[in-house]
């Protein structure tokens, strides 16, 4: 096999693997056994296995919200456009962790935590470098100081209600009064 060709089987099965069972419940020996190659050879191409969620994770976010940017109506009313950004990235960011981690793993490991951190942070980067390059953004002074402040603050309201909500419905509940109670005077604040 190329380089490429096993680096992509190794990403392919370890993301097959960690939504159909979690990121905990999944061993590299089950990912090298799905990959149909040697165990050292995925430590060839991921230094660990968190490592190798990360990447997955951060190809899959870069996806969603360059189809996100494009699929959300261009409003000239910019307070409406970015809410509906905010408001889509937040749920994405909610379902990647409750899709491929788990949030009982989250909730009870110590070790995810820096993990969860370090995503977050690239995850701040990569919306921060996707939001300036819309239209709402390129000619404002001071956009990257706002975007900032409003994905900081969005992002750690909706992982605050993630880790303290028991049932998908409270998660509900919380987007919709995150979405009508919180997020309006975020956006207000940022333009």
């Amino acid at each position: 096999m190329e380089t490429d060709k096993i680096r992509e089987e190794i990403i392919r099965s370890a993301q097959d693997l960690f939504r159909k069972y979690g990121y905990h419940k999944t061993s590299v020996n089950e990912i090298a056994k799905r990959a149909k190659i040697a165990k050292a050879t995925i430590y060839k191409y991921f230094e660990s296995k968190e490592v190798l969620l990360h990447t997955i994770l951060m190809d899959y976010l870069r996806i969603s919200v360059n189809e996100i940017i494009e699929n959300t109506n261009e409003e000239t009313n910019k307070s409406a456009y970015i809410s509906n950004l905010i408001l889509k990235t937040s749920r994405l960011s909610y379902a990647v962790c409750n899709e491929f981690i788990g949030w009982d793993f989250i909730r009870e490991n110590t070790n995810s935590q820096e993990f969860l951190k370090t995503l977050s942070d690239d995850l701040e980067k990569l919306l921060i470098g996707s939001f300036l390059e819309t239209h709402m953004f390129q000619q404002e002074e001071n956009s990257i100081e706002k975007l900032n402040f409003l994905i900081k603050a969005s992002k750690s309201i909706v992982f605050s209600f993630a880790f303290t909500s028991v049932s998908d419905s409270d998660v509900r509940k919380n987007f919709v009064s995150f979405h009508k109670e919180i997020l309006p005077y975020l956006v207000k604040a940022a333009i």
